[in-house]
């Protein structure tokens, strides 16, 4: 028999699902990495060109022992694990622990010429069957480039990190490559929000029978202007009106004794195609925005989703669809929505990303199915994503929707000018899929003639303010992230993660704002180390490791040219003795000694001290009430409380005196978990 290793037992299963019959296969699952830098030292010997010390992953032994054992029983073995760099160093790993691989270091030798290396892009059983037909072997250019990026995140993380314990106390706290960059950004934010200038004004609307039109000017002189400014992340800009509190009620009674006619109607046929299909970026902002979902979360359902064989690979850059799945999605097309809304020829969209030869696909549904049954743990929310790239994948193929766009010019005798812009769909095309709601909104369009006298029914006036630019919320810090080239589709949500994780960053309902503790870290690192926690600096470190995956450029060079100017800025920070004041927002008066109540940061999250510590040793959790919840047992609220490995749960707010917990919300109803309870130790 041959023996397939591939990643989680949940691929292991559709593997076998789909090769039961053949006989000849044993799948086994490495759950995960089995091999990795060890977590108590750097592990990395600069003096023997950054080689990395990598060892077996603790718990991993067994694991490790059984393959080994399954390696002796059968003579053909066969790597079958993510197409990334990823996936192609889990490869790497195993192959080197079963002896197929020589390492002398920095070369890499296939020692086994019979190691074979399957890559798919769906788990399907034709692509699986391909890919048995016509192995290849491993690709030892995509293990370089992920074996770059590890080693130079942990130079950055583990000198850096160190660097901040001294300077702070705090043995917990740490620095990143990208993670850094990305707090940066949502940092800068915050002080280009307190910078701006807010500034009231008005505009002003008409009525005019069914039509509402915005004023936009008097005697050619239009009222409203528009400002960019520089950010951090780039240009914002934004629109005022020269309308304020002063004049506002004066060019209201003007216009109220005005006369008007229908100065101009323009109509404009336009195209509107409909968007590319989902890369793993769109599809995590797509998720937040219209379910909420965090990017970690999306990507656990997407990868449950692949792992199922539902949907191709779920970590892409590209734009691209297969010929197969175009095909199939006309016919569905014909089928559901009739022949109008089919295309004559597939329609394709330009790749944008410099990284996308790594996935050769979209992230799309694997059959042109639209609903999946419910199955192996398939939640509500696996069937809502599902459903979400169902949709847009089959859209790509679609007829564009025509639609008018109508601007009426209002115009009175004293020269105030109204203007009102709509929309009239005269062909839903893909509207019809994506979104009905806007085809039902736009079917008309006002019934006005040129040069017909109107009147004014009535005014409206709407007091506004100056946007100041907007936080990040995930969504859109992927989107800056991606956009400035800074970090790659697997590292977006382990970033958001750990920014959070470390108390750098919090939410402000949906949206993310710097801790004290986040913003003081941040401004000594980006002031220490200007060039590193660049932009730009940043983007071409990230094209010059996917320069190594591509076989483009030597990761030794690389690595080497950034790690000298690196040590030498280094060297000379660690001169400097000054200590980091965080600076702390006073929450209340100590019940205990009257001293000023503090906000802390700890590994296990926010908490009120007192700040006579250690003098006074009160403390004082910080929890978050959920509305509408009530404990089963003693009444009292529930809230959010944090384990001792950092996972979220539900507990009473009169804990110790009650005890209730519940992992889940919808549990709280629920009689108490005893065996939870003990595991969660209400840590916080």
């Amino acid at each position: 028999m041959a023996l397939i290793i591939v990643e989680s037992p949940t691929k292991a299963r559709t593997f076998n699902r789909i090769l039961k019959e053949e006989g000849k296969y044993f799948v086994f699952a490495t759950m995960g990495h089995i091999r990795d830098l060890p977590n108590n030292k750097i592990a990395i010997d600069y003096e023997k060109n950054f080689k990395p010390d990598y060892q077996i992953i603790k718990n991993k032994e067994k694991v490790v022992a059984q393959l080994k054992k399954l390696a002796g029983e059968n003579k053909e073995i066969i790597l079958a694990t993510d197409p990334d760099r990823e996936g192609e160093s889990i490869s790497y790993h195993v192959a080197y622990i079963l002896g197929k691989i020589k390492e002398i270091w920095p070369e890499i030798e296939i020692t086994d010429p019979d190691l074979k290396r399957i890559v798919f892009h769906e788990i399907t059983p034709n692509a699986l069957r391909e890919a048995l037909e016509h192995p290849s072997a491993l690709r030892i250019s995509l293990v370089k480039g992920q074996q770059s990026r590890r080693i130079l995140d942990r130079v950055v993380g583990y000198e850096l990190s160190p660097l901040l314990w001294k300077k702070t106390g705090k043995n917990w706290l740490s620095a990143g490559r990208v993670q850094t960059v990305a707090l940066r950004l949502i940092v800068e934010r915050e002080k280009e929000i307190k910078n701006f200038k807010i500034e009231n004004y008005f505009q002003v609307y008409g009525i005019f029978a069914s039509i509402k039109a915005k004023l936009v000017s008097k005697d050619n002189q239009p009222y409203e202007t528009k400002t960019t400014i520089k950010l951090f992340s780039g240009d914002y800009s934004f629109t005022k009106t020269s309308i304020n509190k002063d004049n506002v009620e004066t060019i209201k009674s003007d216009i109220q004794s005005d006369q008007y006619k229908v100065s101009s109607i323009e109509e404009t046929d336009v195209k509107r195609y409909p968007p590319p299909p989902f890369t793993t970026s769109l599809l995590q902002q797509d998720a937040f925005y219209k379910f909420g979902f965090s990017s970690k979360m999306t990507m656990s359902l997407a990868q449950g989703l692949y792992e199922r064989g539902l949907i191709t690979y779920h970590r892409t850059d590209s734009f691209n669809l297969s010929s197969s799945f175009v095909f199939k999605a006309k016919d569905y097309i014909r089928d559901v929505f009739g022949e109008q809304y089919a295309l004559e020829k597939p329609r394709g969209f330009k790749t944008r990303s410099k990284m996308a030869q790594e996935a050769h696909e979209a992230i799309r549904p694997t059959k042109l199915v639209a609903n999946i049954k419910a199955g192996e743990k398939l939640t509500t929310n696996h069937k809502k994503l599902y459903g979400l790239i169902f949709n847009r994948a089959v859209a790509t193929q679609m007829k564009e929707a025509d639609l008018k766009t109508i601007k009426i010019s209002i115009v009175g005798a004293k020269n105030y000018l109204f203007v009102s812009q709509s929309e009239q769909v005269i062909f839903d095309g893909f509207f019809k899929l994506l979104n009905p709601k806007f085809v039902e909104a736009n079917l008309s369009k006002p019934d006005v003639k040129l040069d017909q006298p109107i009147s004014l029914q009535s005014l409206e006036s709407e007091e506004l303010q100056t946007k100041p630019p907007p936080r990040f919320n995930e969504a859109s810090l992927i989107r800056i992230l991606e956009e400035k080239g800074i970090g790659r589709p697997s590292t977006y949500a382990p970033i958001i993660t750990l920014i959070q994780t470390k108390n750098y960053v919090e939410k402000d309902g949906r949206y993310f704002v710097p801790t004290p503790l986040g913003s003081t870290i941040c401004d000594y690192l980006s002031k220490s180390f200007p060039s590193l926690f660049n932009l730009d600096f940043t983007a071409l470190m990230e094209d010059d490791l996917d320069k190594i995956a591509n076989d483009e450029k030597n990761f030794i060079q690389v690595l080497d040219d950034f790690y000298k100017p690196f040590k030498q800025t280094l060297e000379e920070i660690k001169k400097d003795t000054t200590i980091i004041q965080i600076e702390n927002k006073v929450e209340g008066i100590c019940p205990l000694d009257g001293g000023n109540l503090i906000t802390r940061f700890s590994r296990f999250g926010k908490f009120i001290a007192c700040a006579n510590y250690p003098k006074c040793r009160y403390t004082k959790s910080i929890l978050k009430t959920v509305k509408g919840k009530k404990c089963p047992k003693d009444g009292g609220d529930i809230v959010v409380r944090y384990s001792k490995s950092k996972k979220r749960f539900y507990g009473c707010s009169n804990y110790p005196k009650c005890d209730f917990s519940a992992w889940k919300l919808s549990d709280v109803d629920k009689p108490a978990n005893k065996e939870m309870d003990k595991e969660t130790n209400q840590t916080g």
